[in-house]
């Protein structure tokens, strides 16, 4: 069984910037999957904000290129989310899993409100 944990929320103010963390437990071999950033506000679906291979390759969705940058430490089963000239449209809860996710995989997320 594979468990996440995020975390680096909190409340930053627009133009800010935050960087959140997401390790991985379990009988896997990290270094072979695509990992993924998620984000979900209330009423919404969770939407991928970027994802990045084993080796490395990365994509982000239109809304946060050139603000976010996704990046990986396989030797930590951990990858990370560096967050600049955050907006308040940025405010969600942030999850990181499998890409594709795993739907057994989710755990609690992250806050990150935007807000002056």
């Amino acid at each position: 069984q594979v468990q996440f944990v995020e975390s680096g929320g909190g409340l930053v103010q627009p133009g800010g910037a935050r960087t959140l963390s997401c390790t991985m437990s379990g009988r896997i071999v990290f270094k072979f999957y695509t990992m993924a950033w998620y984000r979900q506000t209330p009423g919404n679906y969770r939407d991928k904000v970027a994802s990045i291979t084993g080796g490395g390759s990365t994509t982000y969705a239109d809304s946060v290129k050139g603000r976010f940058t996704i990046s990986r430490d396989n030797s930590a089963n951990t990858i990370y989310l560096q967050m600049v000239d955050l907006k308040p449209e940025d405010t969600a809860v942030y999850y990181c899993n499998f890409d594709p996710a795993f739907s057994n995989s989710w755990a609690q997320g992250t806050q990150v409100t935007v807000s002056s």
